[in-house]
């Protein structure tokens, strides 16, 4: 990987690992449970199991005056732990097999580390392989769900390299998490909620096409091996194209013109971006779709597919491109998300054979998988000092996978994380600023 000049200084600085260890839940007397073993499990949702099987990374940033200690932090994390266990856990079977999180306490992965230089002189504006070296060791065979690096700067600032399994936890869920261990660091008790089961209807009906959607069949070429887009990460670049507030304005004025009510800013970006890009998958919170609370801790995400050809994309209005991604979002409402409860309860995913359609590959060919992280309480995590200088996500070479993130300048703009292929980065952003 050719790293870009711009951050030749961070690669040149050492970061000292200072310790490694493993923080396990700190129960409250008598809140501890009786046994901490791989006898206690939950067993992974029909959710989780058409996630992304991937170790997701993201990157804070504290300026000076610093959080507290880091063994005050470390506390706090370990009381959180006693309240979100599969955090502590370890993916693993149940007895029957079946995919599950092992409640066995194990800890989440917390190293400390130091540099001896200032974070404001060498801290990369967007997410590049050097950023990897402000986490743990993502290379090695990883037995914790979370693994996290607190790294001190000279100056004074704090890097967070937090990773979690996504198995696990979708980025809402995680969120909610890292809210809950600013809490806990500051001595407040942490907002959770236990999941629930997803149970299939009294009269299950599978009302839409979810052999297409969330699953598939693979072909003998894919059976063993031949996907698409492998070996292709050293070409595929990170560009992060920051959206101000001003531009954003003439972008949703643009595409809500004559509509009642204006698009919401997914709508608008995302309708902007997709004139530059092919077929998209857009992932949607169910939470509220199946009336449960805010801060189920899981996954509970489905994708959305807006369709249109390419001449109506270039040809028509922007406001053309953001009605076909709402009414796709609207389409994967209530009914839709039932229905794929009662599809994955109906035993055709595994009578059929099917696989997920969510698998993680240098290049989504032609897939863009968008991610909006824009409603997401991420710049909460406080540990007693405020909010963050700045959160992202970290490196991640996957070409078609977009992330959608409030700015860190907190004035409304807002920033698209766009894994590119290098030869295509300057045409891309000559499509991506301009109104035309």
């Amino acid at each position: 990987m050719v790293v870009p000049k711009l951050y030749s200084q961070f690669s040149a600085v050492d970061v000292k690992v200072l310790s490694s260890k493993l923080v396990k839940p700190a129960y409250n007397a008598g809140a501890a449970p009786a046994t901490a073993s791989a006898d206690e499990y939950i067993p992974l949702s029909i959710f989780d199991s058409v996630t992304y099987k991937m170790q997701m990374a993201i990157i804070y940033a504290f300026p000076p005056p610093a959080p507290p200690s880091t063994a005050t932090i470390e506390n706090g994390l370990a009381a959180v732990l006693a309240e979100y266990r599969v955090f502590a856990g370890q993916l693993g079977e149940a007895p029957d097999g079946t995919p599950a999180v092992l409640l066995n306490d194990r800890g989440a992965r917390f190293v400390e580390a130091s540099v001896d230089a200032n974070l404001v002189d060498m801290a990369p504006a967007k997410p590049t392989p050097e950023l990897l070296r402000l986490h743990p060791d993502l290379e090695e065979e990883l037995q914790e769900v979370v693994l996290l690096q607190l790294t001190r700067f000279r100056c004074g600032s704090l890097a967070v390299g937090f990773t979690s399994n996504h198995v696990v936890a979708d980025g809402h869920a995680t969120s909610i998490f890292l809210v809950a261990w600013g809490r806990a660091t500051r001595g407040l008790p942490p907002v959770h909620h236990q999941a629930g089961l997803f149970k299939p209807s009294a009269s299950p009906r599978v009302d839409f096409d979810h052999r297409s959607r969330e699953w598939y069949r693979p072909s003998p070429a894919e059976k063993h091996g031949h996907g698409c887009g492998e070996g292709a990460v050293e070409n595929i670049v990170i560009h992060k194209a920051h959206l101000t507030k001003d531009f954003f304005a003439v972008l949703r004025a643009r595409a809500s013109e004559g509509r009642g009510r204006p698009f919401s800013r997914f709508e608008t970006i995302l309708a902007h971006l997709s004139r530059t890009m092919s077929q998209i998958r857009l992932s949607v919170d169910g939470r509220h779709r199946l009336v449960l609370l805010a801060e189920y801790f899981g996954n509970l995400v489905l994708r959305a597919f807006p369709t249109a050809t390419v001449v109506d994309l270039l040809g028509r209005p922007l406001k053309h491109a953001a009605q076909s991604i709402h009414d796709a979002v609207a389409r994967a409402d209530g009914a839709y998300f039932q229905s794929f409860v009662d599809f994955a309860s109906s035993g055709a995913v595994e009578k059929e054979g099917l696989e997920t359609t969510a698998v993680l590959k240098d290049v989504l060919c032609p897939d863009l998988e968008v991610d909006s992280w824009l409603t997401f309480p991420f710049y909460e995590l406080d540990f007693g000092a405020g909010s963050p200088s700045y959160f992202m996500p970290s490196y991640f070479p996957t070409e078609g996978m977009l992330f959608l993130v409030p700015s860190y300048l907190g004035d409304g703009s807002v920033d698209a994380f766009v894994p590119v292929f290098e030869h295509n980065l300057e045409a891309f952003k000559q499509c991506c600023y301009s109104m035309e």
